[in-house]
């Protein structure tokens, strides 16, 4: 395992807290008022804001304070479109491509998340859950795949992280988390594709719709 460097660990936090409201859409990141409270300087801290900025989690401003990315629905639901299209094609080719060490990743990630799942914090479990995604992109053998699935699922963190929590179902998770990696490891790239669509194929619907209440709500406590 990779150690973190304090930028890195900070920018997780930093995540976090975007992820759990604590730092809101369009907000603006104090870097020196969250220097303080995290107890560290101001260099790792701009350069935790940098990482975050290159996610597209954070705007960056010249001359001001940074804020809390808030895209529209139109950006959000054209990411999650090219996403699902990368999900399908990376099941397809890890059919074909993977190895038995790309498999057992993915068994243990699917053992953790079936013995953890009830006790777990939610966010925790929902880093694991798309670590098992991120697995399969990894497995497709083809690095240009992942690094865009890498990218796509950076900038809709957040967005993905509410419609998980609203649609928060350990049943769902562990059964159908089973189902695409039963058919990785049959090789069967039909059932894969079913798979994938069982459990993503309402994705664009969840989205759009946790984000618009989250700005009707936004608006009426703006107008309150």
């Amino acid at each position: 395992m990779i150690e973190e460097t304090l930028a890195e660990q900070i920018a997780r936090q930093l995540r976090r807290d975007i992820l759990r409201g604590k730092l809101a859409p369009g907000s603006s990141i104090k870097e020196r008022d969250n220097a303080a409270e995290m107890g560290v300087s101001r260099t790792p801290m701009r350069e935790a804001i940098r990482i975050l900025a290159k996610e597209g989690l954070v705007i960056l401003r010249p001359a001001r304070s940074p804020i809390v990315a808030e895209p529209s629905i139109k950006e959000i639901s054209d990411q999650v479109e090219v996403l699902l299209a990368l999900e399908k094609l990376s099941a397809e080719l890890a059919c074909k491509n993977a190895t038995e060490e790309d498999l057992a990743e993915l068994e243990r990630i699917q053992e953790y998340v079936d013995l953890n799942f009830d006790g777990s914090d939610p966010l925790d479990m929902f880093e694991v859950d798309m670590s098992f995604h991120s697995a399969i992109a990894r497995a497709s053998g083809n690095d240009v795949i992942a690094d865009m699935h890498r990218t796509l699922l950076e900038r809709l963190w957040r967005a993905r992280y509410l419609a998980a929590r609203r649609r928060r179902n350990r049943a769902r998770v562990v059964l159908q988390h089973g189902a695409i990696l039963d058919a990785l490891k049959a090789r069967d790239r039909v059932a894969a594709l079913e798979a994938i669509e069982a459990h993503l194929g309402h994705l664009e619907h969840d989205i759009r719709e946790v984000i618009e209440q989250e700005a009707e709500a936004n608006m009426v406590s703006g107008t309150s």
